[in-house]
């Protein structure tokens, strides 16, 4: 089992930019596939970014794509968004996942742990 903490969240402006991160407790952190996912409000939890157990492979959300990026530290037990050129749209409550598996996936019911968020947003 692992628990997920998440920081780095606050208020920031159109164009701006912020680095969340996800620190990790529990055993054999880097067993874990670890996602970003993030939901605004009325809105279902949608996927943001995942990458896999050693970080050399990255899926993104085309909404974020060249804007986002997604990292992780095996060794601090930490997975991190890097949030570029935000928009209003981004503005979301944003949770980490993860999932103990090989497999990177995208869909939110495959991920088997989750955080209790932070909040992002962007004011215009």
């Amino acid at each position: 089992q692992v628990q997920l903490v998440e920081s780095g969240g606050g208020l920031v402006q159109a164009g701006g930019s912020l680095r969340l991160s996800c620190t990790a407790s529990g055993r054999a952190f880097s067993n874990y596939v670890m996602g970003w996912f993030r939901q605004a409000p009325g809105k279902e939890r949608e996927f943001v970014a995942a990458i896999s157990r050693s970080g050399g492979t990255t899926y993104y959300a085309d909404s974020v794509k060249g804007r986002f990026t997604i990292s992780r530290d095996n060794v601090k037990n930490a997975v991190y968004l890097e949030m570029n050129s935000l928009k209003p749209d981004d503005t979301a409550a944003y949770y980490c996942a993860a999932r103990f598996d090989f497999q990177v996936v995208r869909g939110r019911n495959e991920y088997d742990y989750w955080g209790q968020g932070t909040q992002v947003t962007v004011s215009s």
